[in-house]
């Protein structure tokens, strides 16, 4: 932890929210700002936690600069921690593409693209996508439960 950031109390919730410019800075900035804001509540770089969160927000937010990207519109993200879950999500303003959490879609082998929603599927314990509610676009969300770490 960071020295004079109070450790949490019992059941208390963590939250970081945040807009972003939607290109690859923002996202690479929004991806680092995880991993530092996961590091100050308990969760250090190197640990499992932290290490897994910041891939998922990884390949949320760069989905959200090369799909989601209108122009003159930000990305938002907003990462939780409960007492035995870390929920992320990142929100963009292009509703049309919206992504199905029932099946990623798999590419081809020789393909050089196509995989992140893979691996937030098989790191996250759920994920989806949602609505925005009170604005265009969608919210992609992802869950990692802290109990089997």
């Amino acid at each position: 932890m960071t020295i004079g950031t109070p450790p949490p109390a019992a059941g208390a919730v963590r939250e970081f929210a945040m807009r972003f410019t939607s290109t690859p800075r923002g996202a690479r900035l929004a991806r680092r700002l995880v991993s530092h804001r996961l590091h100050d509540w308990g969760h250090p770089y190197d640990g499992s936690v932290n290490e897994t969160v910041t891939l998922i927000a990884a390949e949320l937010t760069a989905n959200a600069v090369r799909h989601g990207h209108v122009p003159g519109r930000d990305f938002a993200l907003r990462l939780l921690v409960a007492e035995a879950v870390v929920r992320i999500e990142v929100a963009d303003t292009r509703a049309e593409r919206r992504p199905s959490s029932e099946r990623p879609c798999r590419p081809g082998p020789d393909e050089e693209s196509g995989r992140g929603l893979l691996l937030v599927a098989e790191l996250a314990g759920r994920w989806g996508v949602v609505p925005r509610t009170g604005a265009p676009g969608k919210n992609v969300w992802a869950e990692l439960d802290l109990v089997s770490r």
